[in-house]
C-alpha cells in the first residue's frame, strides 16, 4: 500500500512509520505544522507541533530512508480546533480539542489530501486496534490498556477507518516501543510524551482564555441562589472544578464546594457539594458511528466520558422525537460537563460517540 505516515516528532509516530516500512509499504512521512508561530519552541513534555518536533520527525524520516514533507495546516487548525475551543468555553461548555483535532485535522483534512494524492491510508502512532469484521472495519481498544487511545479516536467514521493504519495497536506496552526506537537508532527513543493542550503549552488554560476573550466579573452562587463568591470570567471554570474558586462564604457543613454548572448568559458559576456532581443521564444530538450503527434503537453498552476514565455499564437509546442519543449509566457518572465527548463501547469495540448537550443530575436540588 501507499501510506502517508503522520509524523509528530514523537517516538510513537516514528516507530509506527518504521513498522510500515518494514512491512513493505510505500511510505511517505509528513509533519503537520499547526502553529502560525513557526519558531515555537518545546518545553519538556508540554506542547507539540513545535520546530523541534518538526526537526525530530525529519531526522526519523531520514533514518528510515523515506521522503518527508511539512504541510501547513495551521489555518485549518485555527478554524476547526482553536476557534471551536474558544467558542465552546464561551458557551459554558467543556470541549476536548484532541477529539476535534482527530476529527477535523488528522482524519479529515489530512486523510482527504492523502486520498487525493493517491495514498491508500494514513498511518499514525495511536494506540488502538483495527479489526476487519464481517460487516466492515471495526475500531477496538489497544492491547496496552494504560496507553489505549481508542477514546480520542471515537470520532472516526466507517469511511475514515477504511483508510487508517495503526501499527502500534497490538504492542503490549510503551516500554517496548521505546526499546524498539532505541534499537533502530531513532533519537526520539526517550523523548517525553506530550500532554495538556498543545496550543496552551504553559498549561494555564484560564489565563489563555482571558487573553482571548477578556474578563468580566460575575457571581458564584450556590444551588439556592445565594452569592458565595465572585469571579472574573465564567469561561475560566469547568464542571467538577474544586481548586481556585476562592469562595468568600464557606458551606454550612464546612465541606468543599465544586463547580456544578456554568451559565454564560448571566456570567454565573453554580457551586455545590461533591454529591451533586453525580449524573444519572447524558444525551447529545451530534453523534457518529465507528463502523456499522447498532441494529436496535436501544442497547446495552459501556460509556466512557474522558480519555482515562473507567468505562461504565449503561443503556443507550435513540430518542426519535429529539434526535438525541440518550445514555443512562448503571451507576452515576461523576462531574460530567456539556461539551465533553461520550464514547460508547461494546466490549473492546468502539460503537461511536456523541458530544454531550444535556445532563440530568442523579441528586435532587434540595438533597
Amino acid at each position: 500500500m501507499r501510506i502517508l505516515a503522520a509524523m509528530s516528532g514523537g517516538v510513537d509516530s516514528a516507530v509506527a512509520a518504521a513498522r510500515a516500512v518494514d512491512e513493505g509499504h510505500d511510505v511517505v512521512g509528513v509533519h503537520l505544522a499547526l502553529s502560525r508561530a513557526g519558531g515555537t519552541l518545546r518545553t519538556g513534555s508540554r506542547g507539540c507541533c513545535t520546530i523541534e518536533d518538526a526537526m525530530d520527525a525529519r531526522r526519523a524520516a531520514d533514518l528510515l530512508g523515506i521522503p518527508f514533507y511539512v504541510w501547513d495546516f495551521s489555518e485549518r487548525f485555527r478554524d476547526d480546533v482553536i476557534d471551536d475551543f474558544i467558542a465552546e468555553y464561551q458557551a459554558g461548555r467543556t470541549p476536548n480539542p484532541c477529539m476535534r483535532c482527530n476529527e477535523k485535522i488528522k482524519f479529515a483534512a489530512l486523510l482527504e489530501r492523502a486520498l487525493e494524492l493517491g495514498f491508500d491510508a494514513v498511518c499514525t502512532g495511536h494506540y488502538a486496534t483495527l479489526v476487519d469484521g464481517p460487516e466492515g472495519r471495526e475500531l477496538h481498544r489497544a492491547s496496552d490498556e494504560a496507553k489505549d487511545q481508542s477514546y480520542v479516536l471515537g470520532v472516526l467514521n466507517e469511511q475514515q477507518l477504511a483508510h487508517t493504519y495503526f501499527p502500534l495497536g497490538s504492542t503490549p506496552s510503551k516500554a517496548i516501543v521505546r526499546a524498539e526506537a532505541a534499537e533502530r537508532g531513532l533519537t526520539v527513543a526517550q523523548k517525553p510524551d506530550s500532554h495538556d493542550i498543545c496550543f496552551i503549552p504553559d498549561g494555564d488554560t484560564r489565563g489563555w482564555l482571558a487573553e482571548k476573550v477578556g474578563t468580566a466579573t460575575g457571581e458564584i452562587v450556590d444551588r439556592s441562589g445565594a452569592v458565595v463568591g465572585s469571579h472574573e470570567g465564567a469561561h475560566g471554570y469547568t464542571v467538577g472544578q474544586r481548586r481556585g474558586l476562592h469562595l468568600g462564604v464557606p458551606a454550612p457543613d464546612g465541606k468543599p464546594r465544586f463547580v456544578l454548572e456554568i451559565r454564560p448568559v448571566t456570567n454565573t458559576v453554580i457551586v455545590g457539594p461533591k454529591e451533586a456532581l453525580a449524573i444519572g443521564e447524558i444525551s447529545g444530538a451530534r453523534h457518529t458511528w465507528a463502523g456499522r450503527a447498532p441494529e436496535s434503537s436501544e442497547y446495552a453498552c459501556h460509556v466512557q466520558i474522558r480519555a482515562h476514565a473507567d468505562p461504565v455499564p449503561a443503556m443507550a437509546r435513540m430518542d426519535e422525537a429529539s434526535g438525541f442519543l440518550v445514555v443512562t449509566p448503571e451507576t452515576p457518572l461523576d462531574g460530567v460537563a456539556p461539551g465533553q465527548t461520550a464514547v460508547l463501547y461494546d466490549g473492546t469495540r468502539v460503537l461511536g460517540q456523541f458530544t454531550i448537550d444535556r445532563t440530568v443530575s442523579a441528586v435532587p436540588v434540595d438533597a
